[in-house]
């Protein structure tokens, strides 16, 4: 696949991020991003900030408690929702990276979920993440098959 540099007025990438990925970064999803990035910066900094301010005082012996305002909430009679069938099973399941290797053995195992951790087991690089993406993609629309490795 042949892979364009990402050139949009709106979004800027590090200078790290060469490669674009138009069948994962299409143009909508590059407009989702612009626009989700105009909303929501201004309130991601402040909760970065807020974070440090709560890091600080955590450094200072402090433990963390509940919110007040949700005291009702945790002692109240509640329940959850209905479990959907598909989660019902879950005797054998499998959890691992998003790379296409694995994704495939995934495939092969036999279990009846597949968990993609593109978190703990992926190195959470652009690449990985983006490709990650992309390999699921492919999976959903039936690109990978059993046996394929």
């Amino acid at each position: 696949m042949e892979h364009k540099t990402l050139k949009l007025p709106k979004l800027n990438f590090s200078k790290e991020v060469i490669n674009y990925y138009p069948e994962v970064l299409t143009e909508d999803a590059l407009n989702f991003m612009a626009a989700l990035h105009e909303k929501f910066n201004a309130s991601r900094l402040s909760l970065l900030e807020k974070r440090l301010k709560q890091q600080k005082f955590f450094d200072e012996a402090n433990l963390p408690e509940f919110p007040q305002e949700t005291k009702s909430i945790r002692e109240s009679d509640w329940t959850a929702g209905n479990i959907p069938e598909d989660l019902k099973d879950r005797r054998v399941e499998i959890t691992g990276p998003v790379d296409r290797k694995m994704i495939i053995n995934a495939l092969n195992s036999g279990a009846r979920t597949f968990m993609a951790d593109m978190e703990n087991s992926t190195a959470t690089i652009w690449k990985n993440v983006i490709e990650g993406h992309q390999n699921l993609n492919r999976v959903w629309r039936r690109h990978y098959k059993k046996q394929q490795v």
